[in-house]
């Protein structure tokens, strides 16, 4: 694990930008498309707003979620909401933009149609992941029912995921999957999640799942 430490957010949500343009680009020199996976919550928007203005050929960019909740995207608490609303817009309003969510009363019905149409795009070539107090990532929930699934090390592209104390379902893309990105950061703020991210480092990925990506990731944190 790499760990980087800013004075303050904004300079952190301005580098970091800078350091995922500069990724992008770099991996459409090589690349006819690049597939960029991206957290919901509040921690990247400032991060998206930066970046959302990169000049950088976003026409041939796939935007993904890393996870989302089983919402329709108008409603307050889906992931695909604050990500059109934050990172779609400006000269990143020509990405290509690939949801994870389908008209379905729960995700394992239209699951195999989402990977589908994921699949083809991997392994990430740029992944920013968030982190919560209780060392989640993505929708890796400590507790969760299909937890084990999610970090074995032949699970599938995304896993449906239900957990204490979460409101609805979710999909979320497995650890194998996040941890195969070619780079890959964790964005986290403040002092508690700065504790919970240092607890992680020597707790098993059931207790932390966020430690089943720390070994490949570079971590920014802000107090």
């Amino acid at each position: 694990m790499n760990f980087m430490d800013y004075p303050d957010d904004e300079l952190m949500a301005v580098h970091l930008a800078n350091t995922l343009a500069g990724e992008l680009t770099a991996a459409l020199e090589h690349k006819e498309r690049v597939l960029f996976v991206v957290p919901g919550g509040t921690t990247p928007g400032p991060v998206f707003d930066s970046l959302c203005d990169a000049d950088l050929d976003w026409a041939r960019v796939d935007v993904l979620p890393s996870d989302e909740r089983w919402l329709p995207e108008v409603h307050v608490r889906s992931n695909s909401r604050l990500i059109r609303e934050r990172l779609l817009t400006g000269r990143a309003t020509k990405a290509n933009f690939l949801p994870l969510y389908r008209k379905s009363e729960a995700p394992e019905p239209v699951l195999e149609e989402l990977e589908d149409g994921i699949s083809p795009a991997l392994p990430i070539n740029v992944c920013l992941l968030g982190m919560g107090t209780d060392m989640h990532t993505a929708s890796l929930f400590p507790g969760a029912d299909n937890l084990e699934k999610a970090l074995d090390r032949y699970a599938p592209v995304l896993v449906p995921m239900r957990a204490p104390d979460v409101p609805e379902p979710r999909v979320t893309l497995s650890a194998r999957v996040l941890r195969d990105a070619l780079a890959l950061h964790v964005v986290i703020t403040g002092q508690a999640k700065k504790a919970a991210l240092d607890r992680a480092r020597s707790l098993e990925w059931a207790k932390a799942p966020v430690a089943a990506v720390l070994e490949e990731a570079t971590v920014h944190w802000a107090p």
